[in-house]
């Protein structure tokens, strides 16, 4: 008798140790995941989920924009979602069909509820064919009535009930925006990894009414009218020297600890272009993978580029690790020195650059030429989701930057 009881026993404890080791799984193929924004809006984003070599493989779906997210973490029933290059993150429990949990950006101290469900891969639900085609350009104003009411500019393709494309404003583009118009109502949405973004509009045939929700922190208002003729200010013309300064000059550390400045000699006699920045920023990022590219694909041509890095992160140790990722991700090979961690606040980086008028936007490029004169300085960045007007930068970069290489010193 007891020795049937002792095999009992350890076949108990056989089953129990298989169950233990028994491994969850993520279903493959789409997934629809919903953020919170409110009370009573959700911002939807689609993504697949497929397995590589070493392990599951995550992307994400903005209109054309694919992201591809190799850091995932199963333990047990609990699941952690790195974003590629941002530090954002999402951490919840699952199951093999569904996901809840929060996203997470430690440094801006923000977080929001999401839910994911395998299967489902509509972004919006069509209850009725569109009644009107938003196909076009619209003057676009944000945060009307109020002193923070600032212009940006619509830019949309339809087809059917379907739309994509994005607001340019004159700090740069609202990211590649993906959605639909059900009936009378407009209704997109971006999720990039860092930034949540979700507009609903009421439309007609020549406005937009609307609102603007950016993660839970932030909600504005949104009216727009059709006008193919609109344009924005030139991102050239809004940043400017201060009267009493005829040079731009910096001095911040690199991850050695190194002090950098611009009168180091490995920027004597060189084209220079200073890029005014943060690792937290998209549009920051988009403009980065220009440069790298450009660099890439120009390699005789003898300029130097430095980024001056404004950070959120709270202690200096983690605004470098968010540095450092951004240089491994997206293999940037120029120095991107701290000037300033805590906050990303434009009054506080003026502080340290008080030969600029103001610094509106993250990014910004300041362009220096052989001599050490500014030649031209670049609010913002027009990143591929604008299409045609990214196009035209691109030209317009290279010829000018061509430019600046061949004067002579």
């Amino acid at each position: 008798m007891k020795r049937i009881w002792q095999l009992l026993m350890a076949l108990a404890l056989l089953v129990m140790s298989c169950k233990r080791e028994e491994k969850k799984e993520l279903a493959l193929g789409d997934w629809l995941a919903r953020i919170e924004v409110s009370d009573s809006q959700k911002l939807p984003f689609n993504f697949t989920v497929g397995k590589g070599a070493d392990g599951y493989i995550m992307k994400m779906y903005n209109a054309e924009e694919e992201i591809v997210v190799d850091e995932i973490e199963l333990n047990g029933d609990s699941i952690r979602i790195q974003m590629p290059i941002f530090e954002g993150y999402f951490a919840g429990t699952f199951s093999e069909n569904e996901m809840e949990g929060k996203f997470i950006e430690e440094s801006k101290e923000r977080e929001v509820d999401f839910t994911a469900v395998h299967g489902q891969s509509e972004r919006f639900e069509v209850k009725e064919s569109a009644r009107v085609n938003i196909s076009g350009i619209w003057e676009t104003y944000f945060d009307v009535n109020t002193t923070n009411e600032y212009p940006a500019k619509g830019i949309f393709m339809q087809s059917g009930d379907k739309v994509k494309g994005t607001f340019r404003t004159k700090a740069g583009d609202y990211r590649y925006l993906d959605g639909v118009v059900t009936g009378d109502s407009l209704k997109l949405s971006a999720f990039d990894g860092s930034h949540v973004y979700l507009f609903m509009a009421q439309v007609t045939d020549s406005t937009l009414d609307g609102k603007f929700y950016s993660g839970k922190h932030a909600v504005q208002e949104f009216m727009a009218a059709r006008n193919e003729a609109f344009e924005l200010p030139e991102a050239d013309s809004l940043t400017f020297l201060r009267e009493g300064y005829d040079r731009f000059d910096f001095s911040f550390p690199n991850s050695e600890g190194k002090m950098v400045s611009l009168s180091d000699a490995r920027f004597k006699d060189k084209v220079v272009l200073v890029q005014i920045m943060g690792s937290w920023c998209p549009n920051c990022l988009d403009e980065t993978r220009f440069y790298v590219e450009f660099l890439k694909n120009n390699p005789d041509l003898d300029i130097e580029l430095v980024a001056l890095a404004f950070e959120y992160a709270k202690t200096e140790e983690k605004a470098f690790e968010a540095i450092g990722r951004l240089k491994e991700k997206a293999e940037v090979p120029y120095p991107i020195l701290l000037a300033q961690y805590g906050t990303s606040n434009k009054q506080k980086a003026n502080e340290k650059l008080p030969m600029l008028n103001h610094i509106l936007s993250y990014p910004t490029t300041i362009y220096i030429d052989k001599k050490g004169e500014v030649r031209k300085i670049h609010t913002g960045f027009n990143g591929p989701a604008t299409g045609e007007k990214y196009e035209q930068f691109k030209a317009q970069f290279a010829t000018m930057v061509e430019g600046l290489a061949n004067e002579q010193s």
